[in-house]
């Protein structure tokens, strides 16, 4: 299981805006997983992509995040 999961949408400028920051960040690659179409993501997710997930602290950030916050976010 990856350790890092970003949850987003198809056509997205926010989740491309996350990607680039956490290659900025020099963030292992997460898995990414499209809520578009899963009801229950959608619902959870639907108003907060982009959101970064990671697997190991089941803890989340919600996007807007930069470099800096991201950094904190992992400690």
């Amino acid at each position: 299981m990856p350790r890092y999961v970003l949850y987003q949408r198809d056509d997205c400028h926010l989740c491309d805006q996350a990607l680039a920051v956490l290659a900025a960040a020099r963030l292992p690659e997460p898995d990414s997983v499209f809520i578009d179409g899963d009801e229950a993501l959608e619902a959870r997710y639907g108003v907060r992509v982009p959101v970064l997930r990671d697997t190991q602290r089941g803890s989340e950030l919600d996007w807007p995040f930069d470099v800096a916050g991201l950094q904190a976010w992992r400690g």
